[in-house]
């Protein structure tokens, strides 16, 4: 199936300028980024809340930060927690640590401060890397963890002097002052120590060394550390810039999406700093401060999840934008539903864009991306075709009998950028990597999909997601596509709800547009729709309509946390509370 794969694959028929193969970096990733400081120097590598880095004054706090590391004591192979926003230190902090051969821990800053507890404990981490606003949560803890070091970094010491001004005298009064004899070292103290490492401070390590730590549910739905390669980073560097030829040295990528994520930091970040490219680092973001950056910095490529992009078409200030800088608009994370695609498609052909927004599909455990929708050719309802290197095959679930064309099971993937395994877990890796017969490493998704003739692959969820009623299996994003088109509905989220006698019965949750009211008409109105619209055995029993959804850290709809909710009303029902 792969040679036939290869024949058709649009990449080459439709653009002519993209092989089926890269040749791909052997070094690390430090050295990726040093090689392409050493071609352009005095480009802008970082845009930060007015403060612009060139590639050479980036190199140079690397280096800076990786001495004031070796002062402290981390060596190769140390595990490090980074646990902050978008901002310079993070990605001084994360390169400094690849050039020293130690492995970056990234952790969301907002975490609880149990879920940091436990990615300190279980990635082994000595040392962690934070705001001043979280040193609360990380003293709370320390003492249950082997911490040696807390390094303590504030976002107003990379801002512009009035920048700074006017964030003391806002969001920084909110922070809490630090003890001036708190355990722990400040940015700029630490920076200094730097000045007292004379020794050889790099390290070599291999292309295929753990170098990054991420974490996801995996195919469980369980916490776990994914272990990262130099590799899996620089090979997808290869590959998103290789199947967006359009892209030049120096275009600006807003980066939104958080560091902490594949998305990210992967996307984001890394692919644009080994090419040659800005990033405009967002340390927190909304969608009204998102559209404003993408407007003002006249950025070139954009990311996000499909709530961000609804989000901005309802901004006023967005009506009278000029959005025909944009080369690329790329969704992720989470299913694009047809009906969103054609209107913002609409809104930035209205906007003097030629471009239409284009959607991805990857997994942390592949960094992030490893699909794509071509440039210049669209299926509807495909997440696109393999990255170059990248193969996908559909098969029969949990098991290696691939499928024929058409046929759903679940999606397998292959490729320089698949992870080197769950860190402190070898069950869930060997089940979750296995070597096929055709001599490659796949990686079992847990996702459900198909694929065509021409190689475009189509998401039809989690099999994890998969709601079994009456024997009948429903597959919630396919339900959400469909009522998401109505005229009605901003957003809708599908679950299961325990039920005695069908095991499951399926539950809607809706936004709706402002202009329309939660009345009980309206619910009629929407049960009407799917009764139309979707199979008898899949009708909702009920429909809840909320000002909003609740989200998961990268934006995604957090349908756990709903289905959570209806189980405690069913627990509180059934003890009479």
């Amino acid at each position: 199936m792969t040679e036939l794969l290869e024949v058709k694959a649009p990449w080459k028929d439709q653009l002519g300028v993209i092989p089926f193969h890269l040749d791909y970096f052997e070094g690390t990733m430090y050295e990726g980024v040093r090689n392409c400081a050493e071609r352009f120097p005095n480009y802008i590598a970082l845009d930060f809340m007015g403060t612009t880095v060139t590639y050479r004054k980036m190199l140079s706090e690397i280096h800076r930060c990786a001495r004031a590391l070796r002062t402290i004591g981390v060596r190769k192979g140390d595990k490090v927690t980074i646990a902050l926003p978008n901002c310079p230190q993070a990605i001084y902090a994360f390169y400094a640590l690849n050039l020293i051969g130690a492995v970056s821990n990234m952790v969301h800053p907002l975490s609880a401060e149990k879920e940091l507890e436990f990615y300190i404990k279980e990635s082994g981490s000595i040392t962690v890397i934070t705001l001043d606003q979280f040193y609360g949560k990380i003293e709370a803890i320390r003492e249950n963890t082997n911490l040696v070091n807390v390094v303590i970094a504030s976002v107003k010491d990379e801002m512009t002097r009035a920048l700074k001004a006017g964030y003391m005298l806002t969001e920084g009064r909110k922070v809490k002052k630090i003890p001036k004899d708190a355990p722990v070292i400040m940015w700029h103290d630490f920076m200094e120590l730097g000045k007292a490492c004379f020794w050889k401070y790099d390290e070599h390590m291999k292309a295929d060394d753990t170098a990054v730590i991420l974490y996801s549910g995996g195919t469980t739905g369980t916490n776990k550390g994914i272990e990262l390669t130099n590799k899996n980073f620089n090979a997808l560097a290869a590959q998103i810039v290789a199947t967006n030829p359009m892209f030049r040295p120096g275009d600006r990528m807003l980066a939104a999406m958080p560091i902490f994520h594949g998305f990210g930091l992967g996307v984001c970040i890394h692919s644009m700093l080994f090419n040659g490219g800005r990033s405009i680092l967002v340390p927190r973001f909304t969608p009204k401060s998102y559209a404003r950056d993408m407007v003002k910095k006249r950025c070139n490529f954009v990311a996000g999840v499909p709530t961000l992009y609804e989000a901005i078409m309802r901004l006023e200030k967005m009506q009278k934008a000029d959005l025909s800088c944009l080369k690329g608009v790329f969704s992720g994370g989470d299913s694009l539903s047809t009906e969103l695609k054609k209107r913002f498609d609409r809104f930035l052909y209205d906007h003097d864009s030629k471009i239409q927004i284009r959607e991805g599909y990857g997994a942390t455990e592949t960094v992030s991306a490893c699909c794509l929708t071509p440039p210049t050719k669209h299926k509807e309802g495909s997440i696109g075709i393999p990255f170059p290197d990248t193969y996908i095959k559909i098969v029969k679930p949990g098991t290696d009998e691939e499928l024929p064309y058409g046929e759903e099971g679940e999606i397998l993937l292959s490729g320089p950028a698949v992870m080197k395994g769950y860190m402190n877990n070898p069950e869930e890796t060997a089940q979750t990597l296995r070597v096929h017969a055709d001599g490659r490493k796949w990686c079992y998704t847990g996702d459900l999909g198909i694929m065509d003739k021409e190689g475009f692959v189509y998401f039809r969820g989690r099999a994890k997601r998969m709601i079994v009623s009456s024997g009948y299996n429903i597959y919630p994003a396919q339900m959400e596509n469909i009522i998401d088109a109505n005229k009605m509905v901003q957003r809708s989220c599908v679950i299961g709800v325990p039920d005695a006698y069908r095991m499951h019965k399926v539950k809607l949750f809706v936004v709706l547009k402002p202009e329309y009211e939660p009345t009980e008409e309206t619910k009629l109105k929407l049960l009407a729709y799917c009764k139309k619209n979707v199979a008898r055995y899949a009708m909702p029993y009920d429909v809840e309509f909320r000002d909003e959804l609740p989200l998961t850290m990268v934006g995604k709809v957090a349908y756990r946390q709903l289905e959570e909710e209806e189980l405690r009303k069913i627990e509180s029902q059934n003890t009479g509370e």
